[in-house]
């Protein structure tokens, strides 16, 4: 209860003010905040529910009836003519207000093993409902991580164009004083006008993204898309751990949470083929009711006052012919099983694909991450190089130009290869069915 609290507040603190989220606590929010997750949790309650409806069903069932009925007033009493009288005896003055009460139940002895099926299929699907919760958990975290990084991302390459910008105006600067000086010509500070609006036209591009970024991520973890939010990606892990590609196949087939789900349902499937089966056996139950009644039917003759009787018995029912109602019932459910069993067999195959493709990005990812840092430390030299050698005209303004545009790739380059590894590495750990919240 503590924690839900702490939840309300920090998301009610993000509508009045900036508020600078950690990863953390994003995940907090956003999982606390999750519609998916709500759906998926009243699909789990659901599937309690019906397991407690079947337990019920193994135990006696009690009902009460009551009944008023009013004869019109026109009705004859009850006579008998005798041949030795010449008029009917009367042997019960008629009873127009009638009372019935009846308390009765009904115990179930033998159902041809279909209550028992019914029951183990439900505890069955409900524990594919806890995986299925489980699996939504996960994908809604998943989902936190890619809108937290992206937004990291958006911010990040909107630094860098900043920065570029700034740069670019100290040697507008320095370039208008050349120019002034007859050291550059005209051409040569155009350029540099015109590289310095391009520039300006990518930070209101990257402004735009930062916006949809922004919206994106305050959408992900539940709350207002007005929200000043910020990130503060002070997680990112850049060691890549040494995975075994047989070793991390097992592992996701072993521990994935559609597979667990699936397999419950198979089994349940298989407990719905008995259930139907069991239509072809007898059902045997107890029953037994107590009566109150005016005029008490049992009673002969009737007279206009409560009796009290009960009775008590064993009902048997079979159906001996339903025109192959039962067959199709039973088909029906192998059907499903089948279906059932093939999407098995699909999923396995799938994940394995799904591992391997993500074990190969991963592998993909961080090479891209070293090799980027490699190109902005060649950038960075080569701008450095180019503005000293532009500072005493040793260089052309293309040349300064080329420089800074390569600078600042290099920089956009490695942040997104940075943010692609994050994601890589916690979509590897996902299909791998390990818990990444």
């Amino acid at each position: 209860m503590k924690k839900i609290l702490v939840m309300i507040l920090i998301a009610g603190s993000l509508l009045a003010q900036d508020k600078i989220l950690t990863l953390k606590e994003s995940l907090e929010i956003g999982l606390q905040n999750s519609k998916d997750l709500k759906v998926s949790k009243s699909k789990l309650n659901y599937a309690d529910a019906k397991l407690t409806e079947l337990n019920s069903q193994f135990l006696p069932q009690f009902k009460l009836f009551g009944n008023y009925t009013r004869l019109s007033d026109n009705i004859p009493p009850f006579e008998v003519t005798m041949p030795f009288s010449p008029a009917p005896i009367r042997i019960s003055e008629p009873i127009l207000n009638n009372y019935t009460f009846k308390f009765g139940f009904s115990q179930p002895l033998f159902t041809g093993f279909k209550l028992l099926s019914l029951r183990s299929s439900s505890k069955l699907n409900l524990q594919a409902s806890e995986h299925d919760y489980s699996k939504e958990k996960n994908e809604a975290a998943f989902n936190i991580y890619i809108a937290y990084w992206n937004y990291y991302k958006a911010e990040e390459i909107k630094k860098v164009i900043v920065q570029t910008l700034q740069q670019m105006e100290g040697h507008l600067k320095d370039t208008k004083s050349f120019f002034e000086n007859g050291l550059v010509s005209k051409n040569d500070l155009l350029k540099l006008e015109v590289q310095y609006s391009n520039t300006k036209l990518m930070l209101i591009e990257a402004e735009n993204n930062l916006e949809l970024a922004r919206i994106a991520f305050n959408k992900a973890i539940g709350i207002d898309l007005s929200s000043q939010t910020k990130v503060a990606a002070s997680e990112k892990s850049s060691s890549l751990e040494k995975y075994q590609l047989a070793e991390i196949i097992t592992e996701a087939v072993n521990n994935r949470n559609e597979l667990k789900s699936l397999s419950y349902r198979v089994e349940a499937s298989r407990e719905g083929v008995s259930a139907a089966k069991s239509n072809w056996l007898p059902s045997v139950y107890l029953t037994g009711n107590y009566y109150y009644s005016n005029p008490n039917p049992r009673f002969q003759p009737a007279k206009d006052e409560f009796n009290s009787n009960w009775d008590l018995g064993v009902t048997l029912s079979w159906d001996v012919w339903n025109w192959g109602l039962t067959s199709s019932q039973v088909s029906q459910a192998e059907q499903t099983k089948v279906q059932l069993e093939t999407n098995l067999d699909q999923m396995k195959e799938n994940i394995q694909m799904e591992v391997y493709s993500n074990y190969l990005n991963l592998n993909k990812s961080d090479e891209k991450v070293n090799v980027s840092k490699e190109a902005l430390t060649q950038a960075l030299e080569n701008y450095r190089v180019t503005s000293e050698k532009y500072n005493i005209q040793l260089a052309t303004s293309t040349d300064l130009i080329d420089a800074e545009t390569l600078n600042m790739q290099a920089e956009t380059n490695l942040k997104t290869a940075e943010v692609d590894y994050q994601i890589a590495k916690v979509k590897l750990e996902k299909s791998l069915g390990r818990v990444i919240y």
